[in-house]
């Protein structure tokens, strides 16, 4: 019966949102990729152990109660805190970036492991001391394409979205992806890019994490990078996504 009534499973915390006056609802990304509300009852009261051991972009290993509407915090038990204990304000908004858009691909009755492994590994790197704030931006932007073409909304670079012409040099989310300079010209909002970017954009799809944040850049490609990744998922989620913002602005 006890065993039936809970379940342990490791999870990021994505958000915390506080209730009443001691307690918090987190809402964490489970290592299957479903996406988990759930009580910290007592976390906020002085010296909780509790509330340091789900702190926003840590894994935990969680036992969980099974609720009518928001599961419980039996256990916790702090597995990783890619952020350290004192991140700077550029992590802090590249992990809240990560984050968020991981709360809007997941959801409560679907499972994507994929989901969970990506972001602890994009937290990871946005952690790593090693990742100097241009790469912060690659990194974001190229987590935002991944995740987002693993959903099935995977924009089309090699090629002229309308006319299949290779020769690229504006990129228009509406339309998909990259287009060729003729067919630009049809589509309104689309996004002049030169060659450079052009090839940044594919490799965001194509090279790996730790590829990025070691291959040079420049600060303006990087945010301008960045800045196509929010247009991307804020169009495809349908989604105001106010951290991308807010890191884009600051």
């Amino acid at each position: 019966m006890a065993g039936s009534r809970t379940y342990r499973t490791r999870a990021i915390v994505l958000d915390k949102v506080k209730l009443k006056e001691t307690d918090l609802i987190l809402t964490l990304l489970a290592e299957t990729g479903r996406q988990v509300q759930a009580v910290a009852k007592g976390a906020r009261k002085p010296g909780s152990r509790l509330a340091a051991r789900c702190e926003l972009f840590c894994t935990a290993d969680l036992l969980l109660a099974y609720g009518r509407s928001l599961d419980v915090v039996s256990q916790a038990e702090l597995m990783a805190a890619p952020l350290g204990s004192s991140p700077s304000y550029e992590r802090l908004c590249a992990a809240s970036a990560i984050a968020e858009v991981a709360k809007f691909c997941s959801f409560q009755d679907s499972e994507d492991p994929f989901a969970f492994a990506i972001t602890e590994r994009a937290l990871a790197m946005v952690g790593d001391a090693a990742c100097d704030a241009v790469h912060l931006d690659v990194i974001v932007a190229a987590y935002v394409f991944k995740l987002l073409s693993h959903e099935g909304y995977r924009p089309d670079l090699s090629s002229c979205v309308l006319c299949g012409d290779t020769a690229l040099s504006h990129f228009s989310a509406a339309a998909g992806g990259l287009l060729c300079a003729s067919c630009a010209a049809s589509v309104p909002g689309a996004d002049e890019l030169d060659a450079n970017q052009v090839r940044w954009l594919q490799s965001l799809l194509a090279l790996r994490f730790d590829e990025l944040a070691n291959a040079p850049i420049d600060a303006m490609t990087a945010t301008f990078l960045l800045a196509l990744a929010h247009v991307w998922a804020a169009t495809h989620l349908d989604a105001r996504l106010r951290a991308l913002e807010f890191m884009l602005g600051r």
